[in-house]
């Protein structure tokens, strides 16, 4: 009897054990585990977390769980394209060293396309991969239209002014480590038409060649890859719907209220017309966003397991 009760135990134990291994397995994979580092980069105005307030809201968090290594970089809240990346660069090699990987994937928002474009252009021993997520490669039709304000005027003054301090109490809030001054009219020249046009010819990397199709998918090593919505109205509970409908009125073809579709297009475009607007891209506001969609969570998710099976 007494050995039947011990193989009962041994079956129940065993049994158990299996069950939890199975949890396990179900809550936590390696679906996310890069070779490389996830680097994440902010846009304009942009910061990793105020108040409790994440900028990539429950991104990084669900990239880990599933076995990435994930850092969040600030730069520069308001600044031109080049001084951004100076910036990001040193907060790479940083990364770099501390991994001890030698690479990292480099995923940026918005102004955060343009930043690690440059990095990846002037360093890309560095970078395994470039992930462009709703960024203006060509411009923005919403900074073509402040640009119409008159440089040097009273008007330009004034609206750089409060822009700008817009920026500083971001960059006072979340602690950002950039010792640069907020550049208003920096950022509104890096991303205008013209502007792009004139960062463009220095780095082209990956850039389609048509007006809107694909660029190359592997430039000196480093893979490039990119996606972007185009609906600036996704969900009537989320306060920030009103401000991308407002400035989506700038635009003359589809976008995502601050870029338009085309404009976002670099490398492989895994795809341009999610029902997403420029801060559904990183989950805000507190992930109010389509419910007629893939969650965009889930969006950073299939990245980084696409770049896991390019052995990235």
């Amino acid at each position: 009897m007494n050995n039947k009760k011990t193989m009962l135990a041994l079956c129940l134990g065993a049994g158990l054990a299996l069950s939890s291994a199975a949890q396990a397995s179900l809550f936590s994979s390696n679906y996310t585990k890069t070779k490389y580092p996830v680097v994440l980069t902010h846009g304009m105005l942009g910061f990793d977390s105020i108040l409790g307030i994440d900028y990539w809201f429950g991104i990084p968090q669900a990239l880990r769980r599933d076995g990435a290594t994930v850092y969040i970089t600030q730069v520069s809240q308001l600044n031109t394209s080049e001084t951004r990346g100076e910036e990001l660069l040193e907060q790479v090699e940083e990364i770099v060293a501390i991994s001890g990987k030698g690479k990292v994937n480099l995923i940026g928002h918005s102004h955060g396309g343009p930043t690690i474009r440059y990095v990846a252009a002037v360093r890309p021993d560095l970078i395994a991969s470039v992930t462009s997520v709703g960024a203006p490669h060509k411009g923005s039709d919403a900074a073509d239209f402040l640009r119409q304000v008159p440089p040097g005027s009273a008007g330009e003054a004034l609206l750089a002014g409060i822009v700008n301090g817009m920026g500083a109490l971001i960059h006072f809030l979340s602690g950002s480590p950039s010792t640069n001054p907020q550049n208003s009219l920096g950022s509104l020249e890096s991303l205008n038409s013209e502007g792009a046009a004139r960062f463009n010819a220095k780095y082209p990397q990956g850039l389609p060649t048509t007006a809107c199709g694909e660029g190359a998918y592997s430039v000196n090593g480093v893979r490039y890859y990119s996606w972007s919505g185009t609906s600036p109205l996704t969900n009537l509970l989320d306060p920030s719907d009103a401000l991308m409908g407002a400035s989506s009125l700038t635009f003359s073809g589809p976008n995502d209220g601050l870029v338009g579709r085309c404009s976002s297009r670099l490398g492989m475009v895994i795809r341009d017309n999610y029902r997403m607007n420029h801060l559904d891209e990183v989950n805000q506001t507190f992930g109010l966003t389509s419910l007629f969609e893939t969650d965009p969570v889930s969006v950073y998710r299939q990245q980084a397991n696409r770049l896991k099976n390019a052995g990235l």
